[in-house]
């Protein structure tokens, strides 16, 4: 078995953080056996020029509060307090030569931004640094056999509850493990569409108490225009 360390990275705005992430947090670092899980708030991300609502201190405080009281979780401020634009790809790439072969990369991402994977910087020697863990969503279809080149790398583990499967995988080629572990559906969106309605009861459903509290305490996402 493997026992070197493992670290997986959760990239994203994070705007705002709420029980799904966590949740995500919670099942990959029982189910892949994460040491250390973090959270990396994007400063700003390229996908999502002009959308964000929150400023980047904002939803660091707000991941900083999410994440109290959760030993395996914590916050990294990397890309908030890199010079300049910060890509996934270099990330990783930072994670990769500080910390040697000593640790076992793991970068987490939503189907959604695996369907896109193709647009990011980089893309390729992104998916070399590290494996890569595609959480799926709930009643969402998601293709990952079909991804043109990397149909080898793949190991799909949905409908599995033992993962085992990834202890016993060789650790020299990155993989790309497909999950469905993680059966909570909640979205950004609709916590600042809650938190635009003042719907307290919504927005505690969505989030934990001290984001919510934070949220309603400095007026966040009372302005947005989403549908």
């Amino acid at each position: 078995m493997d026992q070197r360390k493992r670290i997986a990275i959760y990239g994203g705005t994070f705007d705002p953080v709420h029980s799904g992430h966590l949740e995500i947090g919670r099942r990959v670092s029982e189910f892949f056996a994460i040491d250390e899980f973090l959270f990396m708030p994007a400063r700003l991300a390229p996908h999502k020029v002009g959308q964000e609502a929150a400023s980047a201190l904002d939803r660091y405080a707000m991941l900083a509060l999410a994440t109290q009281g959760e030993p395996r979780l914590s916050v990294s401020r990397l890309e908030l307090d890199g010079p300049g634009q910060q890509y996934t790809v270099d990330t990783l790439a930072h994670f990769r030569a500080s910390c040697g072969e000593q640790v076992e990369l793991f970068f987490v991402m939503g189907a959604d931004s695996w369907a896109e994977i193709t647009t990011w910087r980089e893309w390729q020697r992104l998916m070399s640094l590290a494996n890569l863990i595609v959480v799926t969503r709930p009643g969402h279809q998601t293709f990952v056999e079909d991804f043109a080149g990397a149909s080898n790398q793949i190991v799909d583990l949905r409908g599995e509850n033992n993962p085992a499967t990834v202890d016993t995988l060789e650790a020299e080629a990155p993989k790309i493990f497909v999950t469905d572990a993680v059966m909570m559906d909640v979205s950004a969106t609709a916590v600042r569409r809650a938190a635009r309605a003042e719907d307290e009861e919504e927005l505690k459903r969505l989030t934990p108490p001290a984001v919510a509290d934070y949220i309603r305490k400095y007026g966040l996402y009372r302005n947005t225009n989403e549908a």
